[in-house]
């Protein structure tokens, strides 16, 4: 758990799908459909300017009566999300998902503040549950005299 999410992203990979904040509500949800994915970073010009989550979009957008198609994303994105560095740790990620009740977080670069990836619950999950079932079958072997070191 004290592995850096730099290690994540590289075994997941660091491709992060975005939008700009002059697009409309309706190609960012597009964009997601069609990536199966449950947000986009919005960029100005290679800087996060803000996230536009499911959840943005049904209650900044659907439950307030606007239409998605006249909207734009920075009207209604989540602006100054939660971010870290890729040097936080998982157990860290997994906290403030718990502390601040986000399901993606970006990792910012700590020198130039650009976007170096987009960690998701489910990745710290599935790296967690990972771990533990390596751990597990370490252990077995162990047990079962087969450990080599």
């Amino acid at each position: 758990m004290n592995t850096p999410i730099s290690v994540l992203l590289s075994h997941k990979g660091a491709v992060v799908y975005s939008v700009a904040g002059r697009d409309t509500v309706a190609e960012a949800v597009r964009e997601m459909s069609f990536r199966n994915i449950g947000s986009v970073v919005v960029l100005e010009n290679g800087l996060l300017i803000g996230l536009l989550t499911e959840r943005d979009v049904l209650t900044r957008v659907v439950a307030a009566g606007r239409q998605p198609d006249l909207t734009c994303v920075a009207d209604v994105m989540t602006r100054h999300p939660v971010v870290v560095s890729p040097r936080a740790t998982v157990e860290e990620v997994m906290n403030l998902f718990t502390e601040k009740r986000c399901r993606q977080i970006p990792v910012l670069d700590e020198d130039t503040g650009r976007l170096v990836g987009l960690v998701s619950i489910g990745d710290a999950t599935r790296w967690v549950v990972e771990l533990h079932r390596n751990e597990a079958n370490h252990l077995r072997q162990y047990i079962a005299g087969g450990f080599t070191g």
